[in-house]
């Protein structure tokens, strides 16, 4: 098992900044790709940014130049530093850690409200 605990994440008006945080329990598991997701009221959950333990990223053309993931991997951590913040940003942010055996696990979501 793995356990996801987020930090960050509240109210920001549109331009502005927020720094998510993500880490991951210590566990035997070898963790292969964390990242991020996230849910707007009435839409399916998409894809924000993801990271490999080998550095490799990929991003939604949404946030292309806007948000930077990053990651500690000797401690499982996940980092997502979102600028130019705009209202389209408003969700509930969860964090993922998915193992080399392609399970996947989540954190408990942490809410970006972004007014305009």
């Amino acid at each position: 098992q793995v356990q996801l605990v987020e930090s960050g994440g509240g109210l920001v008006q549109a331009g502005g900044s927020l720094r998510l945080s993500c880490a991951a329990s210590r566990t035997t598991f070898t963790i292969e790709t964390m990242g991020w997701y996230r849910q707007a009221p009435g839409k399916q959950r998409e894809l924000v940014a993801i990271i490999t333990r080998g550095g490799s990223t990929n991003y939604a053309d949404s946030v292309q130049g806007r948000f930077t993931i990053s990651r500690e991997g000797a401690k499982n951590t996940v980092s997502l530093q979102m600028n130019s913040l705009k209202p389209e940003d408003t969700a509930v942010y969860y964090c993922n850690a998915r193992t080399t055996w392609n399970t996947d696990y989540w954190g408990q979501g942490t809410q970006v409200t972004v007014s305009s």
